[in-house]
């Protein structure tokens, strides 16, 4: 480990440290616009410039520089802080004076450094350049002229999404950065460019001159989107959240989110349900609480009664439930809405055991069932750094667009039993090999065999262990921690015939197997829940209550509240709070706090913030065999929830990028 001294102070730093990550080491402020420490390293903005001897007697770029043994860096010489102005002036050369204006203000890079690292004046009066506007998309909007051409966005949808749709044009002066052929990007991390970019050249179309950042209160939460379980940040105004930004956790999102995560909130303030409805004649009726508990009352249920359990649900929310179905004396409590019935009394068998970090290092990877980039783009870009170092990636399933080298093995279960040669002693010669088993895999049964295979190739050793499952719902883990979960699935709830059903934000079941049921949804969107229903009572989204999420490698996470629900809408526990009471049972709590109490009493993994632990894998049956077509449960990834759905942006995005319908004449 080389030894350098910065400013005077003698530091030791890793070998391969660039002489930028040396100076912050030190605790010196580099300022930079190109360099960014999960892509490649540019050296093109030449902001980072610092004294360096022995070396050249001039600046250099710290960020392209290795740092060496007996290095003395300067970051306060007179000669930095003059080429520091000189960089900065060259910068502002052709940039326009859109700050009043312009999206970024108040959180721009360029602004920020101009007035810590700038002159305050140019010496230049010739005629400032400009470019045309480029169309990114719906969901990026573009305003070129300003662009320093740090490059981040190239480098980003190369290296991080995989996708080549972002380039350069031209030369010197008139290069431009551009989509090819102007067309919309089209993956599913796009807009995180809008996070990378330093000055406002690509900021959000959907947000465009909605706030400035100083408006806007900042709340911790959790996505819901898929079962990554991203670390996001929730803007709001009032009680309307406006946007939603990347937390940086390097263990669940690094500091990328989806697309779908970021924009739709949007739907959160449309198609709400902001009233107790009541069907009568076949119309739904406006009504109070008193009388829908009184209906429900009515129904005389006693212990038949089922609860079925959405993808967005919080643990409180599915803990309240149980306990007030237990004091009813039922057990019929289902998550899996979609019909999926695995075995769920072995968590570790349906868990994401690698870890999201740790199937980077796999060198052999089987997908069973999951076309991954739009069941959790998130853990794509994992699978793609894998690839880059050189691990086989083998897919059972339904052909999809990779952004790394995949062989497809066919779409059909029976390729468990027959799998090619190569692929078998890839996976028994890998150090760390790896299955990944998806929505796909798991509604076909794909779980057993793949527990064979696992032992077979010795998934499990000492500091590994490669046996996956992910999970599409962001509520999944934590019902089957809970017990959510019925040994033959959504099929013992409907052979139960219960004289009332609770959905709980539960859109995507097959309403029609509950006819004589009094089905009542909890729940916050004018969905496919609410349209089935026979009583509506308003709940909250995600967004409207804190909460305990687990997602699909059991790491347990928190999430606050960011906004207050609209019009009559309530928290979802105290809805089942206040039907216990209606329906004459004792829950035991009262409070939110005496809820997670006794929800981490029953479960104390729910309580402690990190990866639950689930025992040992159990050992899988050697004659377990699956056959069958595989076929990938989402058919839209912008359209996957009933937040979703509801947002405008998500359906322009389904229009445009999936089904090919033209907006880029009417953007602009």
């Amino acid at each position: 480990m080389p030894k350098v001294t910065v400013d005077g102070i003698e530091i030791e730093v890793p070998n391969g440290a660039t002489v930028l990550q040396a100076c912050e080491l030190a605790g010196k402020e580099i300022p930079r616009f190109c360099y960014h420490e999960r892509l490649s390293i540019a050296g093109n903005c030449r902001m980072c410039l610092v004294e360096v001897k022995p070396g050249p007697p001039k600046p250099q770029a710290s960020c392209a520089l290795p740092a060496a043994e007996g290095q003395e860096i300067r970051t306060d010489s007179q000669m930095v802080k003059t080429a520091r102005e000189g960089v900065m002036e060259f910068l502002l050369i052709n940039h326009p004076l859109d700050c009043p204006i312009c999206d970024q203000g108040g959180e721009c890079d360029l602004q920020d450094q101009s007035i810590a690292y700038g002159r305050g004046a140019s010496r230049y009066d010739e005629n400032k350049r400009a470019v045309t506007e480029k169309y990114m998309g719906p969901l990026i909007k573009t305003i070129m002229t300003r662009c320093i051409h740090c490059t981040r966005c190239v480098r980003f949808s190369e290296e991080i999404a995989g996708v080549d749709e972002i380039g350069a044009l031209y030369r010197g002066e008139d290069m431009q950065i551009t989509t090819y052929l102007e067309q919309a990007a089209k993956h599913e991390l796009s807009a995180n460019v809008i996070d990378l970019c330093p000055v406002g050249a690509l900021t959000s179309r959907p947000y465009a001159y909605e706030a400035r950042p100083w408006e806007l209160t900042k709340t911790l939460s959790i996505d819901v989107s898929d079962a990554v379980g991203s670390n996001i940040r929730v803007d709001s105004r009032g009680r309307e959240v406006l946007r939603v930004l990347p937390r940086t956790n390097d263990d669940v999102n690094e500091e990328w989110i989806s697309d779908k995560t970021r924009y739709q909130v949007e739907g959160l303030t449309r198609r709400r349900l902001d009233k107790v409805w009541i069907r009568r004649k076949g119309k739904l009726e406006q009504a109070s609480w008193d009388e829908a508990f009184s209906t429900i009352a009515k129904a005389k249920a006693g212990s038949s009664i089922a609860a079925i359990a959405g993808d967005l649900l919080d643990c409180e929310t599915m803990f309240a439930a149980k306990t007030l179905l237990g004091a009813l004396g039922s057990t019929l409590i289902e998550s899996r809405q979609g019909g999926m019935a695995y075995p769920a009394d072995n968590l570790a068998a349906v868990n994401f055991n690698s870890t999201f970090a740790g199937i980077e290092e796999a060198d052999a990877v089987l997908i069973v069932g999951s076309q991954v980039r739009w069941e959790a783009p998130l853990v794509n870009v994992r699978l793609r750094k894998a690839a880059k170092r050189g691990a086989k990636v083998f897919i059972v399933g339904p052909h999809w667009e990779t952004t790394y080298a995949a062989e497809f093995l066919g779409d059909s279960l029976d390729q468990l039993q027959q799998l090619p040669a190569h692929v078998a002693e890839a996976m028994q010669q890998a150090s760390k090999p790896a299955i990944i088993i998806g929505g796909g895999g798991l509604v076909a049964g794909a779980l057993a065999p793949a527990l064979a295979l696992a032992e077979q190739w010795k998934l499990v050793r000492e500091g590994w262990n490669g046996f996956n499952v992910l999970h599409m719902a962001a509520a999944r883990m934590g019902a089957l921690m809970l017990g959510f979960a019925q040994k033959g699935g959504m099929a013992d709830i409907a052979a139960a015939n219960p004289k009332v059903v609770l959905a709980l934000g539960a859109d995507e079941v097959d309403f029609s197997q509950f006819q004589s049921s009094l089905k009542v949804y909890i729940g916050h969107h004018g969905d496919k829940g609410a349209h089935a229903a026979d009583i509506i009572l308003p709940g909250s989204a995600y967004t409207e209550k804190a909460g305990t999420y687990v997602n699909t490698e059991g790491r347990v996470q928190f999430a606050d509240k960011a906004v207050f629900a609209p019009g009559d809408a309530r928290e979802d526990w105290t809805i089942l709070r206040a039907l216990a009471d209606a329906l004459g049972v004792s829950v035991g709590f009262d409070s939110f706090g005496e809820l997670r109490a006794a929800m981490t009493a029953e479960v104390p993994a729910l309580g402690v913030e990190g990866l639950a632990d689930y025992g040992a894998l159990p050992k899988g049956d050697a004659k377990a065999k699956a056959t069958g077509q595989i076929v990938y449960p989402i058919k839209d990834f912008y359209m996957t929830n009933a937040i979703a759905r509801s947002s405008p942006t998500m359906q322009r995005c389904s229009a445009e990028l999936l089904h090919g319908e033209d907006f880029a004449e009417a953007a602009e």
